[in-house]
């Protein structure tokens, strides 16, 4: 009690209870207040704490009611102190009743009116407060219930009032010889009964019940439990099994229900490890039971009892003193009476019925039995309702079943329920929904029930498939699922033995109500509507209610599809397949399942769309196109492949009604599409998604089922209202990335990303941009022709070639980084010195070509030829990207025309995936290829002429054997070429590396080749000085071939192979070369071989002239003086144009007239023609 009173809530609730019933007494309401002691007026001496509210408001209410009919005058109630405190005692000992705000909200109407009124109101107000449903009636002590359970609670159902109204209602007493209606065997319709529960109503939370008869006596769940383990200690004492108690009882979460069994005759015992502990039955409560029970089953043989005797020698050996609080022994008392009045009272004649009701109050009255009576009156009151007890029990079943009592179909509502609470102890108190260890020896043991409670192996396997699928449904725990399942399979698969059987469980009448009407159906029956129910309420929305869980959907339709029954027959055995119905009504069943299930999730996911938290950015219809596609997804990726075992075509009715839900919902749209808007960018592509979506599954099922069901879709007109929006749309962009092409390129510096990404920038903006815009493009997801790749293709093809034809212009011609020719002298040492040389003449190179040569560096140039080659790579991963996009946007459209086979599909489909897209490819993408893998070749024979013939002008060309061979040689330069191959293959690309250091390998064979041949006056070799030439060719070799890490040596021999023949002519006779310098003249005359720049012959006149005029020979020297009249080497000084170009008129005239050269081999009037020629080209 102090902790009690601690509550500082529980304080103010007394406190303000103490002023109600003050206000109640004194506001003249009450027009008597009677005490033990006499009438008064006085209300000090009464304890408010003590009275029961109801009863005083029952007796306000008494006088109210003559007041408002009669409108007199007004007749105040009397008030009894001493009922109105058994009435408080009384209620105590009932469930707690808790009503919302009814405190605070009944004292603000008690404070603020008063009067009769005021009366009246109050009235009026807890009735309609009674009839809201806002009572909530707690079915055990809240003070030893301990903790709450983990799972939520159900929320609240308009099912309060119903179970008020028939809390309150009375219940009818059958006479004997009358019949219950509700024991009735046939099945009957009442659409008048008020009673029974509607399953029209039922909640997403709650489970129909089974609708057995309602018990008159009230009994409650805990009362009902503990009578199920009073009988079923009695039937294993009963039953020749003997029970001992252990000392020192631990209640575990896993302690075995029972530790040894052994029957009478062996000696063996039961050791009980708390067999009350899954029942939630008290050790005390248990201990004394144990006793009497085994006290009297000492004295009794093997034989059978029934409930009223069990609570009859109950009654007789257990008193008050075995209990450890008066409360409970009252209450015990009071379920034992109960017990009784349920069994031996319903059905009586009405004087034994009064009899037998007197003999009950008196065991209820706690003064009038515990205190007034005395043992032999109490022997002798036990003693007539045993008597009544025998007599029952003496009466033959109705059906003549083996161990059949009269109790079986008499007390079949109280027996039901009892066995319930047996089966429900398998189940862990500490785990909700686990099943015990010890389960299937409680299940044996529960069985020696059967004979007490009427229970036959069918019923107990419908009973525990009740138990079973109750606790799945609070618990959603899978395995009592596959339990209940397995337990139904075996109600339907069991063998019935005779007749007696079936007429007695179509005796255990249960009542529920559908569309409006009362059904009395059999327990089986009533069973299996139940769980069938619970299972359709959840199938026709299994898109909500299996969301999360799927994986119990299989498992709850096979659940529904067994228990659907309409008429349940016993006859016979019914092999269990999944289903007890024939394969139309499945069919029918299942079809429901998917068509309301839609209907519900459509308008669901249609309040979603409107009022979702991203409406404000995304259009309604697109938010519903997205929902419908997840929800379509889930429907035939989980819940289609299940219900296509019974319902083929599921899977395409769910596809065809999401599509024709989604449509009525799009038309409108549609309708006012005429511009491209940002909610048609949204909406269109979603739109098309789904449909695409839903008729690819469909098509899917019907290739599985050989059905043409997919060709029922009306499609969108998603393709003729979207070709011409994204047709502008493409154009549009054209303009767009022309524009940013042009400014990535005038804001570009060719300096590389970085030491990995060695392309310029500007190039990586560019293909940016154009991925972006095809992303944009495909993301489009509409119906495409190929019109609309043809302009893709088109604006992609004008921006990179713009952007290539901007990188090739920046090039100059190659033909000025050469130097000019020198002219051409014969040999001749220096005997005295000249006074005043000839100097060599120097071409003046305009300033802008000196302007662009700076700024076309190498390592620009590097950055160029990389930035070629990525356009050339990226090129070709756009195309792979664009053909396996176009692929995919197309492939719905090609199956789509595939399957209708008209001529006009049959074109759409040639036109979309054949020779005209490969021919788009190859006019646009294919060019751009092909102009960077030239732009590339050009720019590289560029950058290996700069290198050769600009930048190493003076260290290479100028330096190299000049004026003598010893101290010019090759390894001066080496240095400075072996810098230069570094620093290029440091910036070039590895890719074209070797294609860039092949073209400054080439260069360098034709600037060696240039020193040898168009070197000037001022080089001259010998016989001698041949060989350290070859050694320097071999060195310059070497250095390309880098021992195997640069170019192959094969192609670097290759290359070399010209150049070495023509340093061989200078180790021929002069006589020869002359022989060779006649024949080429003849051919030249005769127009078989023409000098072209930078390209030699070995054996055209070109070479040979010069192989004689750089010869150290003084009979080529004389040849030249007397027939080309070539001037002497030591007449030029070069030293003033080392580092200027040089101007050669004679090879200027000799290449404008090359082709009139003849010379004879058997005359010499030609070749006097020919020197005269070159004499006139030399003195100019």
């Amino acid at each position: 009690m102090e902790l009690e009173f601690s509550n500082p809530l529980l304080l103010r609730y007394r406190s303000d209870r103490r002023k109600l019933l003050e206000f109640l007494l004194t506001s003249g309401l009450i027009k008597e207040i009677k005490t033990p002691a006499g009438p008064t007026t006085s209300i000090s001496s009464i304890n408010f704490d003590s009275l029961s509210t109801d009863y005083v408001l029952e007796c306000i209410l008494s006088g109210i009611y003559i007041y408002i009919y009669i409108c007199i005058y007004m007749l105040c109630g009397v008030l009894d102190v001493s009922r109105a405190m058994k009435r408080n005692y009384d209620e105590s000992l009932h469930p707690v009743v808790f009503v919302r705000s009814v405190n605070s909200i009944f004292w603000s109407h008690f404070s603020a009116n008063s009067g009769e009124k005021c009366s009246i109101k109050r009235y009026y107000f807890l009735q309609r407060h009674l009839q809201s449903g806002d009572v909530f009636y707690l079915h055990s002590d809240p003070d030893s219930a301990g903790s709450p359970p983990r799972r939520t609670p159900p929320p609240i159902t308009n099912h309060h009032r119903e179970f008020v109204e028939s809390c309150n209602s009375e219940q009818p007493y059958y006479v004997s010889g009358e019949r219950s209606p509700l024991v009735s065997e046939e099945t009957r319709i009442n659409c008048h009964a008020t009673t029974a529960l509607d399953m029209n109503s039922l909640h997403d939370a709650n489970l129909l019940p089974i609708g057995l008869p309602t018990l008159k006596t009230g009994l409650l769940e805990d009362e009902l439990r503990e009578s199920a383990y009073e009988v079923f200690l009695a039937c294993m004492l009963f039953s020749g099994v003997e029970i001992h108690l252990t000392e020192g009882r631990k209640r575990e979460k896993s302690s075995r229900f029972l530790s040894g069994l052994k029957n009478r005759r062996d000696k063996r015992h039961i050791e009980s490890e708390s067999p009350e502990t899954h029942l939630k039955i008290s050790e005390a409560t248990d201990t004394f039971i144990r006793r009497r029970l085994t006290q009297f089953a000492m004295g009794k043989s093997s034989e059978q009892i029934d409930i009223p005797q069990l609570s009859l020698v109950l009654l007789t050996g257990i008193s008050r003193s075995d209990f450890p609080s008066g409360k409970s022994y009252l209450q015990w008392k009071n379920r034992q009476a109960n017990v009784l009045e349920e069994l031996v009272s319903s059905d009586y004649k009405k004087t034994e019925k009064q009899i037998i009701g007197a003999s009950l109050a008196k065991i209820r009255n706690l003064e009038v039995w515990d205190i007034k009576m005395s043992p032999s009156e109490r022997s002798d009151v036990l003693l007539t309702l045993r008597q009544v007890a025998l007599e029952f029990s003496s009466l033959p079943g109705r059906f003549g079943m083996e161990g059949e009592t009269y109790y079986w179909t008499i007390g079949y509502h109280l027996n039901i329920r009892l066995y319930e609470k047996l089966l429900s102890g398998v189940f862990d108190i500490l785990e909700d929904g686990q099943l015990i260890e010890e389960a299937e020896e409680i299940l044996k043991l529960v069985k020696l029930t059967w004979s007490m409670l009427g229970i036959t192996e069918r019923l107990h396997h419908a009973l525990f498939a009740w138990v079973l699928f109750q606790q799945f449904v609070a618990n959603k725990e899978a395995i009592l699922l596959d339990y209940a399942i397995h337990e139904v399979q075996k109600v339907l698969s069991a063998e019935v033995c005779d007749d007696k059987e079936v007429a007695y469980i179509k005796s255990l009448t249960c009542s529920a109500i559908g569309n409006g009407c009362e059904i009395r159906l059999d327990l089986l029956q009533s069973i299996f509507l139940s769980i069938s129910s619970w299972c359709d309420s959840k199938l026709q929305d299994y898109h909500l209610h299996f969301s999360q869980k799927s994986t119990f959907f299989e498992k709850v339709v096979t659940m529904g599809l067994s228990t659907g029954v309409q008429d349940f027959v016993l006859h016979g055995n019914t092999q269990f397949t999944g289903s007890c119905l024939p394969s139309e009504i499945v069919t029918d069943k299942i079809r429901t399942y998917v068509e309301k299930s839609l209907d519900a999730a459509c308008k669901r996911v249609t309040g979603l769309a409107t009022i979702g938290p991203i409406q404000g950015t995304m259009h309604p219809l697109t938010i519903l196109a997205s929902e419908l596609r997840l929800i379509a997804e889930k429907d035939l990726s989980e819940f289609s492949p299940v219900l296509r075992h019974w319902y083929p075509g599921c899977a395409m009715v769910s596809a065809k009604k999401f599509h024709q839900f989604y449509g009525k919902q799009l038309k409108p749209f549609l309708k006012d599409v005429t511009c491209l808007t940002e909610d048609v960018k949204k909406v269109l592509p979603a739109a098309y998604a789904l449909e695409r979506y839903l008729i690819e599954q469909s098509s899917s099922a019907c290739k599985e089922n050989n059905s043409d069901y997919g060709q029922e879709f009306e499609h969108y007109p998603i393709a003729e209202i979207s070709r011409p929006i994204v047709l502008d749309w493409v154009v549009a962009q054209h303009e767009r990335i022309l524009e940013w092409t042009g400014r990535a390129f005038d804001l570009e510096d060719w300096e590389p990303l970085s030491s990995q990404k060695k392309q310029a920038a500007s190039a990586v903006e560019v293909f940016r941009i154009i991925e972006e815009t095809v992303d944009q493009f495909f993301e489009w997801s509409l119906p495409m022709d190929i019109t609309h790749l043809q302009a893709l293709l088109s604006i992609i093809f004008h921006s990179l070639d713009a952007y290539l034809s901007r990188m090739v212009s920046l090039l100059i011609e190659k033909q000025n980084l050469y130097p000019s020719t020198p002219p051409l002298t014969r040999y001749k040492e220096a005997t005295f010195p000249i006074v005043k040389k000839k100097v060599v003449e120097s071409l003046i190179i305009d300033d802008q070509i000196y302007k662009q040569l700076d700024e076309l560096t190498v390592s620009k140039l590097c950055i160029r030829l990389n930035t070629y080659e990525y356009i050339r790579k990226q090129t070709a991963v756009l195309e792979d990207g664009i053909r396996k996009s176009w692929e995919s946007v197309t492939s719905y459209q090609i199956h789509r025309c595939s399957i209708e086979e008209t001529p006009e599909t049959l074109e759409t489909t040639g036109s979309l995936n054949g020779e005209s897209v490969s021919e788009l490819f190859i006019a646009t993408l294919d060019c751009i290829r092909d102009s960077a893998a030239d732009a590339i070749r050009n720019t590289s024979d560029f950058l290996g002429a700069k290198i050769v013939f600009w930048d190493m002008r003076d260290s290479f060309l100028f330096y190299l054997y000049h004026g003598s061979i010893g101290g010019n040689r090759f390894e001066g330069v080496l240095p400075q070429f072996d810098s230069v191959l570094n620093n290029v293959c440091g910036l070039i690309d590895d890719t074209i590396r070797d294609l860039i250091v092949s073209s400054i390998w080439k260069a360098s064979l034709e600037g060696f080749m240039w020193v040898l041949l168009d070197g000037g006056p001022s080089r001259a070799f010998s016989d001698t000085d041949i060989t350290m030439i070859e050694e320097d060719l071999n060195m310059l070799i070497d250095l390309f071939v880098a021992e195997g890490e640069g170019l192959p040596r094969s192609l670097v021999e290759e290359e070399a192979k010209f150049y070495r023949q023509i340093l061989s002519l200078f180790s021929l006779q002069t006589e020869s070369l002359i022989q060779m310098l006649m024949a080429s003249s003849e051919h030249i005359s005769v127009g078989l071989s023409s000098y072209k720049f930078g390209q030699r012959y070995l054996g055209d006149a070109h070479t040979l002239i010069r192989v004689l005029c750089h010869k150290k020979d003084r009979e080529a020297s004389k040849f030249l003086k007397i027939h080309y009249h070539l001037p002497s080497s030591s007449e030029y000084d070069e030293t003033s144009g080392e580092n200027a170009s040089f101007n050669s008129p004679l090879m200027a005239d000799i290449l404008k007239r090359t082709t009139s050269f003849r010379w004879s081999e058997k005359g010499h009037s030609s070749f006097s023609s020919i020197r005269k020629k070159f004499q006139e080209a030399t003195w100019k």
